[in-house]
C-alpha cells in the first residue's frame, strides 16, 4: 500500500516514513502544498498524511482541491494543538481525520488502518488463500505449515497480491503500490519480483497448487481458483 506525507518539516517527513515504510509501506514525500497536491492527483495513492500549515498551498486548500475534482483518497490531517477552528474546517473540507502534534506512532498507525478499513483496503492482521498464510504484524508468511522468507519488497508485493486476490491485477497497478515515486524501476522488474515471488511460494511446493498466475496481455493473479 502507498502513502503519500505532505509535510514541510523534513525530520518528522522522514520519522514518519522511516515508520511506515518499517511497516511494509511505499512512502513518497513532499514539502511543499503545491509538490503534494501535483502527486496527489496525478499518482495512485492509498491514504495521504497532509500536515495543515504548508507553503504555497495549505492543507486545507489541497483538501478542497482534491476533493472538487472528485479525488476521493483518505485523507489524514496532521493539525497543532492551537488549531481547533482549522481542524474544523479541514474535516469540512474534505478530510477524513486528524491527528494533533505529538502524536504517537501506534495512533498514528491505528488511524492509518482504520481509514484504509474505511475505504475498503484489506488491511487484516491475517490474510491467506487456499493454505498460503501471512501474518502482517510479525511479518510471516507460511505455506502449509511451512514458514517461507521473503525479502521487504517481496513481502509488500505479496500483501498486495493477497489484497486483490483472485483479481487480475496490472504491472503498473503493481509499480503503484509497491514502489514509491522515485524508486528506479526497470521495464522488468516487476517481473524479476515476481519470479522470485514465486520461486518461494510455489515451486518450492511441487505437489502444491500453483498460486500465481500470469495472465498473458493483462497482469498476474493469485488465488486458489482453478
Amino acid at each position: 500500500m502507498r502513502i503519500l506525507i505532505v509535510e514541510d518539516e523534513h525530520r518528522i517527513a522522514h520519522s514518519l516514513q522511516k515508520g511506515l515504510e518499517q511497516e511494509r509501506f511505499a512512502v513518497d514525500i513532499a514539502y511543499t502544498g503545491r509538490e503534494g497536491y501535483d502527486l496527489a492527483s496525478t499518482e495512485d495513492y492509498d491514504l495521504i498524511i497532509l500536515d495543515l500549515m504548508l507553503p504555497g498551498m495549505d492543507g486545507i486548500s489541497i483538501c478542497k482541491e482534491l476533493r472538487k475534482n472528485k479525488i476521493h483518497i483518505p485523507i489524514l490531517l496532521l493539525t497543532a494543538k492551537s488549531q481547533t477552528n482549522e481542524k474544523v474546517e479541514g474535516l469540512n473540507s474534505g478530510a477524513d481525520d486528524y491527528l494533533t502534534k505529538p502524536f504517537s506512532f501506534d495512533e498514528l498507525l491505528a488511524r492509518i488502518r482504520a481509514l484504509l478499513r474505511r475505504k475498503g483496503t484489506v488491511v487484516q492482521t491475517n490474510i491467506s488463500v487456499d493454505d498460503l498464510t501471512m501474518d502482517v504484524s510479525r511479518f510471516e508468511v507460511k505455506r502449509g505449515g511451512s514458514s517461507i522468507s521473503l525479502t521487504s519488497k517481496e513481502f509488500s508485493l505479496l500483501e498486495f497480491l493477497l489484497s486483490k486476490q483472485n483479481q487480475i491485477v496490472t504491472k503498473d497497478q503493481i509499480i503503484q503500490h509497491v514502489w514509491n515515486f522515485d524508486a528506479d524501476i526497470l521495464p522488468n522488474t516487476v517481473e524479476v519480483y515476481i519470479k522470485k515471488l514465486r520461486d518461494k511460494i510455489d515451486n518450492c511446493f511441487p505437489n502444491k497448487k500453483q498460486l500465481i498466475k500470469t495472465v498473458r496481455g493483462f497482469g498476474y493473479k493469485l488465488g486458489g481458483d482453478e
